[in-house]
C-alpha cells in the first residue's frame, strides 16, 4: 500500500438497508471499468444481470468459483471475494460487506482485498459502521463516509410461526432447521420459499421469484439472507440465535443478528424483527433490541489476516509464507482455513511432496478446492489428493471426469437428495474453470453448467412440492381478505377452484378434498368449502325434489342415486313392499325441511320403481294389510312378498289349502302362480327384476347369495345364484327354475292316471337339460313312487309336520306345556 492508494479509497460504512450497494454499481459503471467483490456467488450474480441491463452482456463478466462469464470486451466485473482478478487495471473497485474480514474462515480473504484490491481512479469499501476503527488505522487517509438507514427498524416482539405476519422471513441456521420450519409453513400457511447459501443461483432466483410475486407469503432461509440480497420482506423472524460456526455452537453477535434483521424494510417502508420464541436461550435480550434499532454495535478492533502472496518455491516455503504473523496491530493471524489445513495434510505425504517440486503453486490452488459438500478435512483431502495425482502429471482424465459428472446428473430423489448433488456439481463446475486442468475445459465448463440448471430445476420443483401448496396458500390469503371474497367456482363436473388452484370437487352433496392435498391440509380446505358450498348445495336439493323420475336409479346393496350420485338407501321398512329410506349422511348439510322433502321425493320414486318393476310385491302388500280378508290369504300373501315374489309352498301349505276359490282367483289375478313346490310370480325371475329384489331382500337382512346369469334355466348346484330366493331349486346335483318345475309337474299329473302306475315323458326333460337323477329327485318331491324300468305311481305328498324344538333348547319346555 502506499499514500498514493489512500488518497483514492472511499469507506462507505453503515447499516443494512442504506444504499450502499447501489452506489458502489452507480460509480462502477460511471467509470470506464470496474470490478464489484461480492460475499456471496448468489449476490455476484443478482448484480451481473443488474449491469448486463444497463451495459449488455458483452460487456460485463461474472467470475465466480462455479462460474466464468468473459466475454473479450468485458470492462466491469461482477465477482466474488475470492475470485477477483486483483491484477487487473481497472478505473474502479469495489469490496461488499468488507466486515467479513472478522470472520474465521473466510475474513484473510476479505482483508487482503480491501488492504491491496484499488482501482486506478476509485475505490470503494463497503461495510459495518463497526469497520470505522480499523478502516482509519489501515488505511489512514481513506474518506470515510456513514451513511443512515433509508427506513425504521424496531422490534416486534415474539411471535409464534402461526401467528408471523404475511411477507415475513422466518431465519434458521441449518439446512434441517429451514426444512423444519417450512414443511410447518406448508401446513399452517399453505408454504414458504427456500433460500439457503447452498443453493445455485438458478435455484434461488426461482424460489425468491415466487416469494415476491406473492405467491407465497413466506420466506425461510439461512443467515445467508443478511448478505445483501435484495427482497420484500416486511418482517424477519429469528427461529434461533444459535448458530454452529464450523467449530462450536454459538450465540449471535449483536451485529449479526442486525446484518440479518437489517433485511426487513426496504427503500422507505420500515421493517420490524423478532423471535418466534419470547423465553428462554433463542430470546432476544433488552440490550440487543436497544443496539439493533439504534444501530450501535461494538466496533471492530481488529481483521484476520494471512499472508495473500505467499511463496510459492517450494513446499516448506509455501507452508511458512502461510504462517506468518501479520505485522500491523489491527491484525490478527487467521484461524487454520479449509485450504490449508488440507495443504498440511498433504504435505505430510512423501508421494505427495515429490510431485509438487516444480508444480507448488498447481498444488496450492488445488488445496483451494472449496468443500461444497461439507464432508469435512480428511475426507475432502483424500479428494483433494486424488486430483491432484492426476494433475501432477497432465490433465485430468477426461472418461473419469465425464463418469463423476454423469453420475452427478439425475433429477430423481427427495429435497435432500437432489441438494447434495447440487453441491456436488458445483465441486466439480469449480474444477471446470481451472486453466490448464481439463484437455477441453470450454466443454465441461458448459457441461457441469447444463447439469447443475437442470438439478436446480428440479430442486426449485422439489422445494416448491414439499414446502408449498398453492391451494392452502390462495385460500388463506382470501380467507385474510374475508370469507365473502372466496372466489369458490364449481366445474361442469363438479371441480371446485379458488383462484383457478383446484381445491376438490363437489360429489352430489359431497365435498371430497383433492387427493393430491396432504392430510394436515385437508381440514382446513374441508372446513373452507363447507362454508361456501351452502348455496350451491340449496340449488342441488331444489333440483333432486323436483327431478324427473329417470334421474334416479338403483345401486349395489339398495344404493340409491340422483344424477350420479348417491342420495340415499333402502332399509328395513314395515314390510319388504314398504322399505324404509335413509338420506345419505351428505345431505345432513341440507336445512331441515329440504331434508324432509327430499327423503319424500326419493320415497315416491322408490314406491313408483316397485310398483312398476315388482308389481306383485305391491298387490300382496295390499292383501296382507286387507283386514276385510280372510286369516288363510293374508298369510300366503305376506309369505310371498316377505320372499320378494317367490316362496315355498310347504311351510305355509295348511294357509294354501284354506283359500278359497276367490282368494286363489284374486292371487292369480295379481301375478302369482300357485304351483306344486313353490308359489311365485314368473315376472320375479326376469332381469329387469331381479335388482330390485335384491336390494328388497337386503334391505330386510335376507341379502341373496349370488345372482344367476341372465336367461338360464339350470344351473349346477353351488353355482352363483342356485338358490330358491332368486327361482332356482336345487334337486340332486341340478337347480331347476321354479316356472320349469312347475311345468314337469304339471306334465307329470297330466301323464298319470290316477294311482296308476306310469312313465314321464322324457322328452320335456331332456330338452330342458335336467338329468335323469334330478327328474327323479323331482318326481319323489312331487309326491311320486319309483317303480322298476323307470315307471312311477302317484303316492302323494306327506301333511306338513310340526317342527319339534330339540330338547336341550328353552323352547321345548313351552311345546310341553301345551298353551295351545
Amino acid at each position: 500500500m502506499s499514500s498514493h492508494d489512500n488518497l483514492r479509497v472511499t469507506a462507505v460504512l453503515g447499516p443494512t438497508n442504506t444504499g450502499k450497494t447501489h452506489l458502489a454499481v452507480e460509480r462502477m459503471v460511471a467509470h470506464s471499468s470496474g470490478m464489484i467483490g461480492f460475499p456471496l456467488r448468489l449476490l455476484a450474480r443478482e448484480v451481473y444481470d443488474r449491469v448486463v441491463a444497463m451495459k449488455g452482456p458483452e460487456r460485463v463478466a461474472l467470475i465466480t468459483g462455479e462460474e466464468r462469464i468473459v466475454p473479450k470486451d468485458a470492462r466491469w466485473f461482477l465477482c466474488t471475494a475470492e475470485s477477483m482478478p486483483v491484477d487487473r487495471d481497472v478505473a474502479f473497485v469495489a469490496l461488499d460487506e468488507a466486515q467479513l474480514g472478522a470472520d474465521a474462515e473466510r475474513g484473510h480473504v476479505f482483508t487482503d482485498r480491501l488492504l491491496h484490491a484499488r482501482g486506478r481512479e476509485e475505490t470503494m469499501i463497503l461495510g459495518s459502521a463497526a469497520l470505522k476503527p480499523v478502516v482509519r488505522s489501515l488505511i489512514p487517509r481513506a474518506e470515510i463516509v456513514e451513511r443512515p438507514r433509508f427506513s425504521d427498524l424496531s422490534y416486534a416482539g415474539a411471535k409464534k410461526i402461526s401467528r408471523l405476519p404475511r411477507r415475513s422471513a422466518i431465519v434458521a441456521f441449518s439446512a434441517e432447521e429451514v426444512y423444519a420450519v417450512a414443511e410447518m409453513l406448508r401446513r399452517l400457511r399453505g408454504g414458504a420459499a427456500v433460500v439457503m447459501g447452498a443453493l445455485s443461483p438458478r435455484t434461488r432466483n426461482a424460489q425468491v421469484a415466487m416469494f415476491q410475486a406473492g405467491e407465497v407469503d413466506y420466506l425461510v432461509a439461512t443467515d445467508a439472507i443478511g448478505m445483501g440480497l435484495n427482497m420484500d420482506v416486511a418482517h424477519v423472524a429469528f427461529a434461533g440465535l444459535h448458530k454452529f460456526d464450523g467449530k462450536r455452537r454459538r450465540r449471535l453477535t449483536v451485529a449479526e443478528m442486525a446484518q440479518i434483521a437489517g433485511r426487513a424494510g426496504r427503500h422507505q417502508r420500515d421493517g420490524t424483527f423478532g423471535a418466534v420464541t419470547e423465553e428462554g436461550p433463542d430470546a432476544f435480550l433488552p440490550e440487543e433490541v436497544l443496539a439493533i434499532e439504534e444501530h450501535r454495535f461494538p466496533a471492530l478492533d481488529w481483521l484476520y489476516w494471512r499472508n495473500g502472496r505467499p511463496d510459492l518455491r517450494s513446499v516448506d516455503d509455501l507452508l511458512a509464507s502461510l504462517s506468518e504473523p501479520p505485522d500491523h496491530e489491527r491484525l490478527r493471524a487467521a484461524p487454520e482455513a479449509v485450504d490449508l489445513a488440507v495443504l498440511r495434510r498433504l504435505s505430510a505425504d512423501p508421494k505427495i511432496r515429490a510431485q509438487a517440486r516444480g508444480q507448488v503453486e498447481r498444488l496450492w490452488a488445488v488445496c483451494g478446492i472449496p468443500d461444497f459438500q461439507k464432508l469435512g478435512v480428511e475426507p475432502h483431502a483424500r479428494f483433494v489428493t486424488r486430483i491432484f495425482d492426476h494433475l501432477s502429471t497432465g490433465f485430468l482424465p477426461h472418461q473419469w471426469f465425464a463418469d463423476e459428472v454423469a453420475r452427478l446428473d439425475r433429477v430423481d430423489g427427495d429435497v435432500e437428495t437432489i441438494a447434495g448433488r447440487v453441491s456436488a456439481i458445483r465441486t466439480w463446475a469449480y474444477i471446470a474453470q481451472r486453466k490448464g486442468w481439463l484437455a477441453d475445459p470450454d466443454h465441461w465448463a458448459a457441461r457441469t453448467s447444463a447439469v447443475e440448471e437442470r438439478l436446480s430445476d428440479a430442486l426449485h420443483a422439489s422445494l416448491t412440492q414439499r414446502f408449498v401448496d398453492k391451494r392452502t396458500s390462495v385460500l388463506l390469503k382470501q380467507i385474510g381478505a374475508g370469507a365473502g371474497a372466496l372466489p369458490i367456482e364449481i366445474g361442469a363436473e363438479g371441480e371446485v377452484t379458488i383462484d383457478t388452484h383446484s381445491i376438490g370437487r363437489l360429489d352430489g352433496f359431497r365435498f371430497v378434498v383433492a387427493p393430491e392435498a396432504r392430510a394436515a391440509d385437508k381440514r382446513l380446505l374441508l372446513s373452507t368449502a363447507e362454508k361456501q358450498l351452502s348455496k350451491e348445495r340449496d340449488a342441488r336439493g331444489a333440483a333432486l325434489i323436483g327431478a324427473a323420475d329417470d334421474a334416479f336409479a338403483l345401486g349395489p346393496k339398495g344404493t340409491i342415486s340422483w344424477q350420479g350420485h348417491e342420495v340415499a338407501r333402502l332399509a328395513r321398512g314395515r314390510s319388504l313392499a314398504r322399505p324404509a329410506i335413509v338420506l345419505d349422511e351428505a345431505l345432513n348439510c341440507l336445512a331441515a325441511p329440504l331434508r324432509k322433502a327430499a327423503s319424500a321425493r326419493v320415497q315416491r320414486w322408490v314406491e313408483d320403481a316397485i310398483a312398476a318393476h315388482l308389481p306383485v310385491i305391491a298387490r300382496l302388500a295390499e292383501m296382507a294389510g286387507d283386514a276385510a280378508a280372510t286369516g288363510a290369504l293374508r298369510s300366503v300373501a305376506r309369505a310371498i312378498e316377505t320372499g320378494a315374489g317367490i316362496t315355498q309352498r310347504l311351510p305355509i301349505r295348511p294357509a294354501v289349502e284354506a283359500l278359497t276359490p276367490d282368494e286363489r282367483q284374486r292371487l292369480r289375478k295379481a301375478g302369482v302362480t300357485i304351483g306344486a313346490l313353490d308359489l311365485f310370480d314368473p315376472r320375479m325371475m326376469k332381469p329387469r327384476a331381479l335388482p330390485w329384489r335384491a336390494a328388497l331382500l337386503h334391505a330386510a337382512g335376507q341379502p341373496l347369495t349370488g345372482t344367476p346369469p341372465g336367461g338360464a334355466t339350470v344351473l349346477m348346484r353351488g353355482a352363483p345364484g342356485a338358490v330358491l330366493s332368486t327361482g332356482f331349486r336345487p334337486l340332486g346335483k341340478q337347480a331347476v327354475r321354479i316356472d320349469l318345475v312347475e311345468r314337469i309337474a304339471r306334465s307329470a299329473h297330466e301323464g298319470r292316471k290316477g294311482r296308476g302306475a306310469f312313465t314321464p315323458d322324457p322328452a320335456l326333460a331332456t330338452s330342458m337339460g335336467l338329468e335323469p337323477a334330478t327328474i327323479a329327485r323331482l318326481l319323489t318331491e312331487l309326491g311320486f313312487r319309483a317303480l322298476s324300468e323307470g315307471r312311477w305311481t302317484w303316492r302323494g305328498r306327506p301333511p306338513a309336520r310340526a317342527v319339534r324344538p330339540r330338547s336341550d333348547n328353552a323352547f321345548a319346555v313351552l311345546s310341553d306345556l301345551n298353551l295351545g
